[in-house]
């Protein structure tokens, strides 16, 4: 069987999105004024910028788990049904092995038996490309932390939606690790319109197509840096080095600016 499906037919496209928040505060402090985000589809765009600024908050409105935003699909559909969330936490069952915890959703969603047998042959094959193969039947108190993200990994690659939204999907991993499922991830989510928040400019600049920053209180959104080539992009190409040094820059001048307000 093979891992997954790379993609979507031509006729489902995965839609851009609009994000509007008028106003939104927590703790009398506002967080976001007048916010508009665009999202083009079938495209990475990977967030960046400081702890608490307001990324995984943004993620959550966009996955509809928060009120207080508009949102809107470029194809003109809902978008519920269509969203994929990797939270920062793990979010496993500890009464469920690492194999149903994988296909949690459809569990969830009581999918009939032959939709819930397919998906749990589809589990085993990328819970082994994850390096998680002989680890089917643990629960998930046996797991390491970077384990325990892979298996979030599988279980939100498991759903093949066209829109996929991740908080730190990589973050517990070691660096080999890291950089192997950050190549698994880009194949598998090639033509979906994917939001990554990520704390490493190296990673954004590895799979993205375009790089936002947020920065400010309210949340204040740069201008896109759009990247040439595909994703993955190795890791030691010079352009991209020279790209991490300016993006690095900019971020602690932005810190350094936060802390002096």
């Amino acid at each position: 069987m093979p891992l997954l499906e790379p993609g979507h037919p031509s006729d489902d496209q995965p839609p851009g999105i609009r994000l509007e928040v008028a106003h939104l505060a927590f703790a009398g402090v506002t967080l976001f004024r007048d916010f508009v985000l665009e999202l083009p589809g079938g495209r990475w765009t990977c967030l960046l910028g400081p702890s608490g600024v307001g990324k995984s908050t943004l993620l959550r409105l966009l996955a509809g788990l928060l009120p207080g935003a508009v949102r809107s699909a470029s194809d003109g559909l809902p978008l519920r049904g269509r969203i994929a969330w990797m939270a920062q936490s793990d979010l496993l069952f500890p009464w469920l092995s690492v194999l149903e915890n994988a296909i949690l959703g459809y569990r969830l969603r009581r999918a009939p038996r032959a939709l819930l047998e397919e998906k749990r042959a589809q589990a085993r094959v990328l819970l082994a490309e994850l390096g998680l193969g002989d680890r089917l039947d643990a629960a998930p108190a046996t797991l390491s932390g970077g384990m325990r993200q892979r298996v979030a990994l599988a279980r939100t690659l498991l759903e093949e939606r066209p829109v996929v939204l991740m908080d730190e999907p990589f973050s517990a991993l070691d660096a080999i690790t890291r950089h192997r499922l950050q190549d698994l991830a880009a194949e598998l989510l090639v033509g979906r319109t994917v939001v990554l928040v990520t704390h490493s400019p190296r990673e954004a600049l590895r799979l993205g197509h375009e790089v936002r920053i947020l920065n400010g209180r309210p949340v204040r959104l740069e201008s896109p840096l759009v990247l040439a080539g595909r994703p993955p992009r190795a890791a030691t190409d010079p352009g991209l080095i020279a790209l991490e040094a300016r993006l690095l820059a900019r971020l602690a001048g932005e810190r350094t600016q936060r802390e002096a307000a």
